[in-house]
């Protein structure tokens, strides 16, 4: 079987949990034995697929199925060159109207005419793959006509191995001390940037981001005031080296996100053992069991009293991080390639 599995934009995307999930879709399928391409078009890009295609070749890659995880023009223009020569459309939603919100300056804004748009779009795949069964609802909700099946972003355990070995490097990098409850990812207001800061100012604990924030025009005025002017205990680190540095560094992971599809972070630190202090959200219900592998909360009071346990009892803290350490092997790359797979084989 040869895919192309394509992201539009890629070098733009490669920090972000979209660029994250693609990489494990890849290393998946290459692992179950899935000839992969990345690219839809002959020689890699559009113009010299344009000038083979003149010279009386092809413009598009000959492949057995087309999965495609972005929703941009490029996105579109591959979907129609693989309907018009009969070839299968997966389209991977890692992108809703919901999810959009609160992320850039402006995207409140434009969030209603992106829905429009992504019930089109979604609409023309033959079958949309998604993270978790919250976000099939969502997509069902706009409607999509189209069949819609969950799938885990799975994780990669490899990525990780070692991360204990840069604790005392990245904590004296920062300036930790103490426990340190600690985020990883792009810092948005959707991710809860302004509770984590609310949260550190209510604690005497240190408090670290790990991830880049916009500076720039696209910036909403909330990250840039967070980022500009943080509470005393509260580091934002922008781009680290060495993801394994953020998970080595911190001792509780502290994401208080208000949407989310899955939250690969999450699962990461679910990897390492990190016991977890997560929002109370659909996505997260699914895949996490408050009490067992992580604590859930909604209010600022309760992420307070459950960072306040975790720091008075270790025995709780290593109980929640052996569960998470399950939890996360539960989402290994070899059961995303089995998945993938299995859909692939079907609409083949």
């Amino acid at each position: 079987m040869r895919v192309c599995n394509y992201l539009e934009i890629e070098g733009w995307l490669d920090r972000s949990g979209i660029g994250t999930s693609v990489d494990h879709q890849r290393a998946a399928l290459s692992d179950a034995g899935v000839d992969v391409v990345t690219e839809p078009w002959v020689d890699g890009d559009p113009a010299s697929a344009a000038a083979a295609k003149l010279s009386g070749g092809r413009f598009f890659r000959d492949v057995d199925l087309l999965h495609c995880n972005m929703i941009g023009p490029g996105t579109v223009a591959a979907v129609r060159g693989a309907k018009r020569a009969d070839t299968p459309v997966v389209l991977h939603s890692h992108v809703t109207r919901e999810d959009f919100r609160d992320s850039f300056r402006g995207a409140n804004v434009v969030a209603p005419a992106l829905g429009r748009y992504l019930k089109w779009f979604y609409s023309q795949a033959d079958l949309v793959l998604c993270p978790s069964e919250y976000t099939r609802e969502v997509l069902s909700s706009y409607p999509v006509d189209a069949p819609i099946r969950s799938i885990t972003n799975g994780i990669d355990l490899d990525r990780l191995v070692g991360f204990e070995g840069y604790r005392d490097e990245y904590r004296e990098r920062y300036g930790l001390d103490g426990l340190c409850a600690f985020a990883v990812g792009n810092v948005f207001e959707r991710k809860g940037v302004s509770t984590f800061c609310r949260v550190a100012e209510r604690t005497d604990y240190d408090f670290a981001w790990f991830g880049t924030y916009e500076t720039g025009p696209s910036a909403s005025s909330t990250v840039r005031r967070w980022t500009s002017n943080p509470p005393e205990n509260v580091t934002f680190s922008g781009w680290v080296d060495d993801i394994r540095g953020a998970y080595g560094a911190g001792d509780v992971f502290f994401f208080p996100a208000k949407v989310e599809n899955q939250g690969i972070v999450v699962l990461e630190a679910m990897a390492c053992g990190k016991a977890c202090v997560i929002s109370d959200i659909p996505a997260f219900r699914e895949y996490y069991e408050d009490g067992h592998d992580c604590l859930m909360c909604s209010t600022e009071e309760e992420y307070v009293e459950a960072l306040d346990r975790l720091a008075g009892d270790p025995d709780l803290r290593e109980r929640l991080g052996e569960n998470a350490k399950e939890t996360a092997r539960e989402h290994g790359l070899d059961r995303v390639g089995e998945q993938l797979v299995e859909h692939y084989e079907r609409l083949l």
